[in-house]
């Protein structure tokens, strides 16, 4: 597996907005992929093929339907556009510990042969209490995300080497070195967001040790 070329495949980003008059903070991660627009929506979209590269989910995925993926979060599909001729998007609760989010997934057509994805992860500021922000900075969430765009990148061109055992790979010595740099781009991403520049690679330090095992969340 390149873990490298898909690290750098992938752009990330922290901003804050407003949203319903509540401040927020905005999580983006993108990727292009060698695959057809169709193809990428049904592979983000159908039960059968979410379940192949990131969780098992359970439940009607229509619009104003109710989702719940194994072990993590939930919610309702409040927004759905299907693919025309060059773009897709739709946005769901992402429910999860008792919190509320929101997430957004919009693909584009690059060709007729490849698409962007764009994966925007929204939080109310207040919903994050402040010493886990301080403490483990946007790679929190971001290194799952991470994980989920190597996942959907492998079973969209090498799906033979996709892991028989993710949490074990993820403890692993390539699983290690995937997280490890992961951990330093969203550092980067914070530092550019705002973020003094030692705080956020001791946080990237800090979300490393608990995603490879060696610290307790």
């Amino acid at each position: 597996m390149d873990i490298a070329s898909q690290i750098d495949a992938v752009s990330r980003a922290v901003n804050d907005a407003e949203q319903d008059g509540v401040e927020v903070r905005v999580q983006t991660l993108a990727q292009s992929y060698p695959s057809p627009l169709d193809d990428v929506w049904d592979a983000v979209t159908s039960a059968d093929r979410i379940g192949r590269w990131f969780l098992p989910v359970d439940g009607d995925l229509v619009l104003g339907g109710r989702y719940q993926l194994q072990g993590n979060a939930g919610g309702t599909v409040l927004e759905c556009e299907p693919p025309d001729a060059s773009r897709a998007r739709f946005r769901v609760t992402w429910e999860f510990g008792g919190g509320v989010t929101w997430l957004t997934v919009r693909l584009r057509a690059m060709d007729a042969e490849s698409t962007r994805l764009e994966l925007e992860h929204v939080a109310p500021v207040d919903a994050v209490p402040e010493e886990l922000w301080n403490g483990f900075g946007p790679g929190a969430t971001g290194l799952g995300w991470d994980g989920g765009l190597l996942g959907l990148s492998l079973h969209l061109t090498a799906p033979e080497q996709r892991p028989e055992d993710p949490m074990a790979w993820q403890l692993g010595p390539e699983g290690k070195r995937f997280n490890r740099l992961a951990a330093d781009r969203w550092a980067d991403a914070h530092v550019a967001f705002g973020a003094d520049p030692e705080a956020a690679r001791a946080a990237a330090d800090a979300v490393y040790a608990v995603y490879v095992g060696e610290a307790p969340m």
